[in-house]
């Protein structure tokens, strides 16, 4: 079936008709937007929107976010029909869907990508205009951009004081559970709505595997111990879950709260991140501190194409890549080596390293992955200087000392028909110093 067409809207969404709006939040328990508009209202149809502003940007048709986003959808839709309901896709720009409704109200949860702050501004202009309106929620983060400020109002650029302030306001409500089962009975009671298949919105089926949605209590508990190391278990790979919402993020932090720190720290992370990216929009396309947009970045594309694909002679590096083009995850560890790898030892423009992961990983997101890059290339707000440069040889004895993570990945690493090392070690760091040093002065 395909999904829904325009010329039916008026006759599914009237006037008495309040719309949820599902984005970055495909779950029904414990969601904040759809709770308030639930409680609030009676007659609430569900939507999602296949954005072609954002799909018509994707190269690959086999995307695994889409096929992810996809099959998250159709389980929401199942459980939506068995308590009488469904959901309504639509495909297209969300903009010209929202010209020919005239709902009660539409509900939301807030998305701080600059895309999506413009698109949502945009539709609460047409919203008003016929007569309705948009109500956004906090669901995605549990501090939103303005909540943790400094003393003077202004917002903090370096994670350690954001982190305690954030860990000082934290209290019972920010963590509360949206009891969104509660109401229900609110849902508009419809037929089932036709629902597109990826072929209808162009994509076709990835075959990546994903993680489950399951919260391993024991790895929480023991993260702080065994997050470094990429040959083992040692991280809950909820990242695309929480990319996505398909899990609570208050769920993962009151668990955060009680077993590990550490972890709780990761998640703190985020709300940082999306932070910056909301009080410096510029991060998106600059670098945070504007000096480094000086580097002479070198931007070989055979040793960009070489680090891609897995082949620059360096086994930690290249089991990163490989693991990352194979699976649409790779270990948290292994991305800052690989970022460092590319920015410092090549001497390639961070953007370059941040669009390819954009394509690559499962769990990409704007604020957490652009945050990450900036750190590895030293031109983020962190407070190490620029001269970090990680040693794969060392990073490999530290992190990997049994090579299980690189023989899974890279099993010719100790054969002839394996590469030499793209560039040595000690000439990259020395030239990476030298241009650093050289652009910022």
């Amino acid at each position: 079936m395909k999904a829904f067409n325009l010329k039916n809207a008026d006759a599914l969404v009237s006037p008495t008709t309040t719309v949820f709006w599902f984005r970055r939040d495909l779950r029904l328990s414990d969601n904040a937007g759809m709770y308030h508009a639930l409680q609030e209202n009676k007659n609430v149809l569900p939507l999602f929107i296949f954005d072609t502003e954002i799909l018509g940007k994707l190269e690959d048709k086999k995307d695994s976010r889409v096929t992810f986003i996809h099959q998250s959808l159709r389980s929401l839709k199942s459980q939506l029909e068995e308590i009488g309901s469904s959901l309504l896709v639509f495909h297209g720009n969300p903009r010209e869907f929202f010209k020919i409704i005239s709902p009660k109200a539409v509900y939301t949860n807030h998305d701080y990508e600059p895309y999506a702050l413009q698109r949502d501004q945009d539709i609460n202009a047409i919203l008003v205009q016929r007569g309705s309106t948009l109500k956004i929620f906090k669901d995605h983060v549990i501090f939103e951009c303005n909540e943790i400020l400094k003393d003077d109002g202004k917002p903090y650029t370096v994670f350690t004081p954001y982190c305690r302030k954030w860990k000082s306001k934290c209290t019972k409500f920010h963590l509360k559970n949206y009891p969104t089962e509660k109401y229900f009975a609110h849902l508009k009671q419809v037929d089932p709505i036709p629902f597109p298949s990826l072929k209808d919105i162009g994509f076709e089926k990835s075959e990546i595997t994903f993680p489950n949605r399951i919260v391993s209590k024991s790895i929480v508990e023991h993260y702080d111990k065994t997050r470094n190391f990429p040959a083992i278990q040692g991280t809950t790979q909820l990242s695309v879950h929480i990319r996505f919402g398909t899990i609570s993020i208050r769920k993962l932090a009151r668990l955060a709260i009680q077993q590990n720190e550490v972890w709780l720290n990761e998640l703190i992370w985020r709300d940082f991140y999306h932070m910056i990216l909301w009080h410096f929009p510029h991060v998106e396309t600059k670098a945070f501190k504007p000096a480094y947009d000086r580097i002479a970045w070198r931007n070989d594309p055979e040793e960009f194409n070489a680090w891609c694909e897995g082949r620059t002679g360096y086994p930690i590096v290249d089991a990163g890549m490989r693991e990352l083009n194979a699976t649409g995850f790779m270990h948290n560890r292994v991305r800052m080596i690989v970022a460092s790898f590319l920015t410092k030892h090549l001497l390639i423009d961070w953007r370059w390293g941040e669009a390819y992961f954009a394509q690559k990983l499962l769990d990409y997101d704007l604020a957490a992955n652009n945050g990450g890059w900036q750190w590895a290339s030293g031109a983020g707000c962190d407070a190490a200087p620029y001269f970090r440069i990680f040693n794969p040889k060392l990073q490999t004895e530290k992190f990997d000392p049994q090579l299980s993570y690189i023989n899974k990945w890279v099993p010719e690493h100790n054969n002839p028909e394996y590469p030499a090392p793209i560039v040595d070690h000690k000439y990259a760091r020395d030239r990476a110093l030298r241009i650093y040093k050289q652009a910022l002065g």
